[in-house]
């Protein structure tokens, strides 16, 4: 799979950009998309209060992405805003990350390096594998996104815990249940 290691962050980071401020549990206070950044790869220094506020409505934007009911609808989307996110890439080798490409030049702010970056490895993601790899957790209980960056990409929910918690409560279903 293409989408590992320094592009996997993009991909990461968009989902959970979109948890954080679309979900019901998220958290969508300033240290916590700080936070979210950080663990996606992305050098924080330059994060302040106005970064927070541009990466709102874009994690709003990116959630209809990942509920995309069709390979059309989610090409529609990116296509649209590949045309609204100007972008410059370019080859980098810093910190010991070896060669690769960043999608806005340095000198741009920080949410817009997240969205470039986000947006250019959510269209590999979906050139690579389509829509199955990326939804809304199949637990009855939760609205966090997901996107599949397994080997096997047969991902169904955003965490081990939706999935333990859909799978033990199907198991006492059937056992529930007269033979």
């Amino acid at each position: 799979m293409r989408i590992t290691g320094y592009k996997s962050h993009g991909v990461g980071a968009a989902a959970a950009l979109v948890n954080a401020v679309t979900s019901r549990d998220g958290d969508d206070g300033d240290e916590a998309l700080r936070a979210v950044l950080g663990e996606h790869g992305f050098f924080v220094q330059r994060f302040t209060p106005a970064t927070a506020a541009e990466l709102r409505p874009w994690a709003r934007t990116l959630r209809s992405f990942f509920e995309a009911e069709s390979l059309d609808a989610a090409v529609a989307l990116l296509n649209g805003l590949l045309a609204d996110v100007p972008m410059h890439p370019h080859v980098a080798d810093h910190d010991e990350l070896g060669l690769h490409v960043h999608y806005a030049p340095p000198e741009v702010d920080l949410a817009h390096r997240v969205r470039a970056t986000t947006l250019m490895n959510l269209a590999e993601l979906l050139c690579d594998h389509g829509i199955d790899r990326i939804g809304v957790c199949a637990a009855a209980d939760c609205d966090r996104v997901y996107a599949d960056d397994s080997r096997g990409g047969r991902r169904r929910f955003c965490s081990d815990a939706c999935a333990n918690r859909t799978n033990v409560a199907a198991y006492r279903a059937r056992r529930r249940q007269p033979t």
